[in-house]
């Protein structure tokens, strides 16, 4: 097998919902958002961020890192997946609705 396969390298997806009620809460969120950001992580969604891994080993390496600064209250999920399994997620974008314009007050005759 290749060093570089689609099923070598990997994904880790890490998603969470933590409380933010107290003062407290929220700087435990925050922190943990930056620490996933400078463990090379990059956010895909509102809670979910990636972190494209190199190998198995890797993918372990930085699921060990998330699992030391992990918050004490909440929930936090990881999940690892092949390049190739990540190949085939489908992404859909939502078109941005615009305000009808305005109707005129009278009828316009030219």
């Amino acid at each position: 097998m290749d060093r570089f396969s689609e099923y070598r390298i990997m994904w880790v997806l890490v998603f969470f919902d933590l409380p933010t009620e107290t003062k407290l809460e929220r700087q435990r969120h925050s922190e943990f958002r930056k620490n996933l950001l400078k463990d090379g992580f990059s956010r895909f969604q509102l809670s979910i961020y990636i972190r494209h891994c190199a190998s198995v080993e890797n993918a372990n390496v930085h699921i060990a890192r998330v699992k030391a600064f992990m918050p004490p209250k909440g929930t936090v999920s990881l999940l690892c997946i092949t390049d190739k399994q990540f190949g085939k997620i489908q992404v859909f974008y939502g078109k941005k609705t615009r305000p009808l314009p305005p109707e005129p007050s009278q009828l316009e005759l030219f």
